[in-house]
C-alpha cells in the first residue's frame, strides 16, 4: 500500500507507468496492422483461386455441352445407316427376336438347306 500513495504523490512514477502502456499500446497497434495486412492479403490470394477454378468450371461446362453436341450428331441413325451399309451391316431382321427369354438362352437351329 505505501507503493501505492507512493505512486499518487510521485508524478514521475505514473508517467513511467503512462510511457509503459503507451508502448504497449502502440506494439500491439503495430501487430494488429501487420496481422491484418496478412490476413488481407491471404483473402485476396484465396478470391483469386476460387475466380480461377470458377472460370475452369465454366470452361469445363462449355466443353461438356459441345461434347454432347457433337456425340448427338454422329450418332443421327440417318448418318451411321449408309456407314453400317458399306461395312456389310444390316438392319435387325425378324427370326433375330426371341418370344422370350427362355428362347433366348436356347442356341440357335441351323438354317435349312445350308450345309456346313
Amino acid at each position: 500500500m505505501a507503493t501505492r500513495q507512493a505512486r499518487i504523490r510521485n508524478p514521475a512514477g505514473a508517467r513511467s507507468d503512462m510511457r509503459l502502456l503507451t508502448i504497449a499500446s502502440i506494439l500491439m497497434m503495430l501487430a494488429s496492422a501487420f496481422l491484418l495486412y496478412g490476413l488481407n492479403y491471404h483473402t485476396r490470394r484465396l478470391e483469386t483461386e476460387v475466380r480461377a477454378q470458377e472460370r475452369a468450371a465454366d470452361t469445363a461446362r462449355s466443353d461438356i455441352a459441345v461434347l454432347k453436341a457433337e456425340r448427338a450428331h454422329l450418332a443421327r441413325p440417318d448418318r451411321i445407316e449408309p456407314l453400317a451399309r458399306a461395312q456389310g451391316l444390316a438392319p435387325v431382321g425378324e427370326r433375330q427376336f426371341a418370344a422370350s427369354a427362355d428362347e433366348a438362352l436356347q442356341p440357335p437351329t441351323p438354317a435349312r438347306g445350308r450345309q456346313r
